[in-house]
């Protein structure tokens, strides 16, 4: 009975394309700080990798200008999703405002709001970075290309082309009020 038994081995793949670090990246409907961690970390993956092969897209490339613009419109919009990854994983350790009886524990207070100060200020990183590849996938040879298996993406840089989409003022909109939450909390002092 067991000569009859096949044991099949189960496929290795290889994740080694953005394509496919890519499809690590996932959103959870709760999403806790690990989850956030676990994206950034797959993204940024996705961000160093090498493209795959234009046969292996999961469109139909037609022409090296089709696929160079695919290109800045994909690093586009990982640097996009970096910055909300970031942003879901400040306002994990974000303290909205300060009160007074937050004073005893205003140590613990600050060490979170150092972490989400890092987190909003690795945003605008990002945010330089989709702007460079928004500004490339806007060249006027891609005037009438646009890649409408991912409409997406596209809508996304035409929004940051308007302006409608600008990262960067939501950053430093809240870095400035953490700083000031932050300079509150340090001017406190324990006393009732």
């Amino acid at each position: 009975m067991l000569l009859f038994v096949t044991f099949s081995q189960a496929s290795a793949y290889m994740v080694k394309y953005k394509e496919d670090f890519y499809k690590l990246y996932h959103v959870h409907y709760q999403q806790y700080p690990d989850d956030c961690i676990e994206n950034i970390y797959w993204l940024e993956k996705a961000a160093q990798a090498d493209f795959c092969n234009p046969q292996f897209v999961d469109f139909k490339v037609t022409d090296k200008v089709q696929w160079e613009k695919y290109r800045y419109l994909f690093q586009m919009h990982i640097n996009l999703k970096l910055i909300e990854q970031h942003l879901r994983l400040g306002r994990t350790y974000d303290k909205k405002c300060a009160y007074f009886y937050d004073a005893p524990w205003k140590d613990e207070y600050l060490r979170n709001i150092e972490k989400a100060l890092s987190c909003y200020k690795a945003g605008l990183y990002y945010w330089q970075e989709a702007n460079l590849w928004c500004e490339k996938a806007n060249e006027s040879k891609f005037n009438f290309l646009f890649v409408t298996d991912k409409q997406n993406w596209e809508d996304e840089r035409e929004r940051i082309k308007n302006g409608d989409l600008n990262y960067e003022k939501m950053l430093k909109r809240e870095i400035s009020r953490l700083e000031k939450v932050q300079s509150e909390l340090q001017e406190m002092d324990y006393q009732y």
